[in-house]
């Protein structure tokens, strides 16, 4: 899909997304992981800011995504929650950043929209520096073999309609990338994943 018409549908779905409401289980993911950011905080395809009650007092946030509509939105949302965040509308897989950039590098349900997520995976450990966290809530194929054969044949229309992929597998990704794992919980299926994770040592 071209990246414009992506933007498009991200454009038109940013006042869905900050007027949803989480079930008690999806805040909890969110809490558990968000409240482990510490200092300099790079999050990846903020959206309306649905992290944001949860981030510690004391982070500084540089907050990115490629919809500007979402920006609005997420905007609203740090004044609401008093989170020190700067906002750059910008495509994600076209910036660049200092290696060692950022504490922490946070990614909640972003990784399903990029056009080369395994190299997205590699650049967000570069910068992050050596130590620093790499905080990821991810959806992906699931371990079930009905479910994930429901989510293949999903996936095409899903990916038109709301511009995310169902199919890919987050945890392999992270192994492929280098990532040092230092816990993982799954859920809905094994279609959800929370991880805390730091830089592999070959990109230090």
């Amino acid at each position: 899909m071209e990246k414009k018409k992506l933007i498009r549908i991200f454009d038109r779905q940013a006042s869905r997304y900050d007027k949803s409401k989480e079930t008690l289980k999806q805040q909890s993911m969110r809490k558990s992981l968000i409240s482990k950011a510490e200092g300099e905080v790079l999050e990846l395809a903020v959206g309306a800011g649905a992290n944001f009650p949860y981030y510690q007092s004391g982070v500084k946030v540089t907050a990115i995504d490629f919809s500007n509509a979402m920006l609005e939105k997420a905007k609203i949302t740090a004044r609401n929650n008093n989170v020190d965040a700067k906002f750059i509308c910008s495509d994600i897989e076209e910036i660049s950043f200092e290696q060692h950039s950022f504490d922490t590098i946070v990614s909640t349900l972003s990784f399903c929209s990029y056009e080369n997520p395994l190299s997205m995976m590699k650049n967000i450990q570069q910068w992050c520096k050596p130590g620093g966290k790499i905080l990821l809530l991810e959806h992906g194929i699931s371990n079930n073999r009905f479910v994930a054969f429901l989510q293949k044949i999903l996936n095409p229309l899903l990916y038109r309609t709301i511009g995310c992929h169902h199919t890919r597998n987050i945890m392999a990704m992270t192994r492929d990338a280098g990532l040092s794992v230092e816990q993982m919980e799954n859920y809905y299926l094994n279609m959800v994943y929370v991880i805390w994770a730091r830089p592999g040592k070959k990109y230090y």
